[in-house]
């Protein structure tokens, strides 16, 4: 096929590390960003069971793999198995990206960079007020990034604990920031005078669900949902009917790769041909994709 370079024993081989990794669209938006850089890589998809994390990452090591993506539900047990882990990694308890120096397996999580970067490309956060659905690990990503750049984070899950223990961690980073039981009530207080809203679980994600009820959206709110699959969730078909912003996942996945490619390769590639290479995978048409 034109374009696609020729794999030979020079080839650095990377890779998506989880559980299930079959339809993911990892290896496709990295391998046209290979392609248009002319780079001498190959982006694969592993599945790797839980008991076998810790054989896979010593794989990468042993095999000399230049990098791997890590995704659900290896983004926090993966830590333990790396020689080092970025203060921010580190800070937010899960790795999302792994380079391989020469043997030594260093873990970083570009999660919370791709989310802020899709958001500044419709809007400013500093100041604004965030309401957070989710306190998992991509919500933490994204909690721990715009900490100190809004000015209110409101932290809402559906098991309270663990958004008022998110909230407690982030509590000395210059932002007000509140946890709470995600509930109508709750978000309808929180929703009233807010900025942005962050969809950061699963919920909508190849479902007709929401967390949102419709009469809560507005116009003037951002509303941002890090599901791709579809790549219009309820909440979005939801919020662009109330006359909000809105901003798919697909943006955060591929922002978040970029991020993970430029520490593999030393090359920031070109977003668009990555975007365009997932929305062909998803059957979207691309002005179908716009945020």
């Amino acid at each position: 096929m034109e374009g696609l370079a020729i794999i030979d024993a020079s080839t650095r081989v990377l890779c998506l590390i989880g559980k299930p990794v079959r339809h993911s669209l990892s290896p496709v938006m990295h391998n046209a960003a290979i392609r248009a850089l002319n780079l001498n890589f190959v982006y694969v998809a592993f599945e790797v069971e839980p008991q076998d994390l810790g054989k896979a990452v010593e794989g990468i090591r042993s095999l000399g793999i230049g990098g791997a993506n890590v995704t659900m539900p290896h983004k926090i047990e993966v830590v333990k198995y790396l020689d080092e882990v970025s203060e921010d990694a580190r800070k937010i308890g899960a790795v999302n990206t792994i380079v391989n120096e020469g043997g030594t397996l260093k873990g970083y999580n570009t999660d919370g960079v791709g989310a802020l970067k899709s958001l500044e490309m419709f809007t400013d956060v500093d100041g604004k007020k965030v309401v957070l659905l989710g306190a998992g690990g991509a919500a933490r990503a994204i909690a721990y990034t715009l900490s100190g750049r809004v000015s209110e984070l409101a932290i809402l899950n559906r098991t309270e604990e663990k958004a008022v223990n998110l909230a407690r961690n982030l509590a000395n980073n210059g932002s007000t920031v509140r946890g709470m039981r995600l509930s109508v009530r709750n978000l309808e207080n929180e929703l009233r005078d807010a900025d942005i809203l962050i969809n950061a679980t699963s919920v909508g994600m190849e479902s007709n669900e929401s967390l949102v009820p419709e009469h809560l959206l507005r116009p003037g709110l951002v509303v941002f949902d890090i599901v791709y699959r579809p790549l219009h969730t309820k909440l979005l078909r939801d919020a662009m009917k109330a006359g909000c912003t809105t901003i798919d996942g697909l943006w955060m996945l591929v922002l978040q790769g970029a991020e993970s490619f430029k520490l593999w390769t030393g090359h920031y590639p070109d977003i668009r041909i990555m975007r365009n290479a997932a929305l062909k995978a998803l059957g979207v048409e691309e002005n179908e994709g716009e945020g």
